[in-house]
């Protein structure tokens, strides 16, 4: 009888992985790899929200866990994952200017926007306006920790590489079982897979499909992350990922000519040097009405609980999130109710609320 049983193997499933592991309890995880938003994500982590100069929902709480939980990641696979990356937003206008510096005043910012305007020194950048500059950012590899976390569970012989079939599945009062494994608990993980999970399904998970290229840029020689109408991020090698599109109807991983056109239409803006694109891959990032993860307990089967919903900022959420979860089964602590799926309940009993 293992302790938990995982579903899904991105940023949600290796978080929660890492946290059951700390706190030496058994577990498996099944994944089909399916679903590829933290495979195709940008991977940063910054707590600005740069088109309203906002502090992102909890930056401070999640980078403070978010930053040792890579570095110890980084240290138990053996790979780099954590790259500091400043981060700077390219000014439109003296407006925007004037309103960076109002916001850099207001509590809760003050630590991550520099006051000082950053001139342009890139001549292949068309930036007159200079730019302001996130601090405390930077980029996660999530394709190397993805793929180093898939090879170190299969070691451990921890991973089953298939898609979760419900026909095997079935719950018991104190355990659930699948196929030959028995848990305590099972953990789904699926990302927008979580779509076709017939006891999660009635949660309101949109999924925002999210496009992004990558282009090789030899005379670019920018070290920073640039943010105008699109983002690019440096990638090395004379390499930058150029991202990201929003398209709310569109769910498939394929990537479309629409997207890379609107990508190079904001991107050739701002960048005034020759570039090729190399690559243009798509995923579906699981995003939530309200724009808070989904976290907790079924409503009626005690034992299946739900870890998803992190939308575009995966990276510093999951650890966050994790640490919420495994407090609130192992400790009864309770969840933070922005994130606990109890906000929806009345979805999962129409009836009832009518009566």
């Amino acid at each position: 009888m293992l302790d938990y049983l995982v579903v899904g193997l991105g940023l949600a499933g290796i978080s929660f992985c890492e946290t059951l592991e700390k706190a030496g309890k058994t577990y498996h995880v099944v994944s089909d790899n399916s679903q590829q938003s933290s495979l195709v994500a940008g991977g940063m982590y910054n707590p600005v929200i740069l088109k309203r100069f906002t502090l992102a929902w909890k930056a401070n709480e999640q980078l403070d866990l978010a930053m040792p939980f890579y570095t110890d990641l980084e240290q138990k696979l053996g790979v780099e994952l954590d790259y500091k990356l400043r981060v700077l937003r390219k000014f439109a206008s003296i407006e925007e200017q004037n309103l960076w510096f109002e916001a850099a005043d207001k509590p809760g910012l003050e630590n991550f926007m520099s006051t000082r305007i950053q001139e342009n020194q890139n001549p292949s950048l068309d930036a007159p306006y200079g730019f302001g500059e996130v601090l405390h950012t930077g980029r996660i590899d999530t394709a190397v920790l993805l793929a180093s976390y898939t090879q170190y569970l299969q070691d451990k012989g921890n991973l089953t590489l298939h898609s979760f079939n419900f026909n095997h599945f079935k719950t018991f009062p104190d355990y659930i079982s699948y196929k030959t494994i028995k848990a305590k608990q099972i953990v789904f993980c699926e990302g927008y897979g979580l779509k076709n999970n017939p006891f999660f399904q009635y949660l309101p998970l949109n999924g925002t499909k999210g496009e992004l290229l990558t282009i090789n840029a030899p005379d670019y020689k920018e070290e920073n992350v640039i943010k105008s109408g699109v983002f690019t991020i440096p990638m090395g090698n004379d390499l930058y990922r150029v991202g990201a599109t929003y398209k709310w109807k569109d769910k498939t991983n394929a990537p479309t000519k629409e997207a890379k056109s609107e990508l190079l239409e904001k991107l050739k803006t701002f960048l005034k040097c020759d570039f090729e694109i190399v690559d243009h891959v798509a995923g579906i990032r699981p995003t939530v009405v309200d724009r808070r993860p989904l976290v907790g307990q079924h409503p009626e089967h005690k034992g299946l609980y739900v870890l998803n919903g992190f939308g575009s900022r995966g990276v510093m959420i999951a650890p966050y999130a994790s640490g919420q979860l495994f407090n609130h089964i192992e400790k009864g602590a309770n969840l933070d109710s922005e994130i606990n799926i109890e906000r929806f309940t009345k979805k999962y009993f129409p009836k009832k609320t009518l009566e």
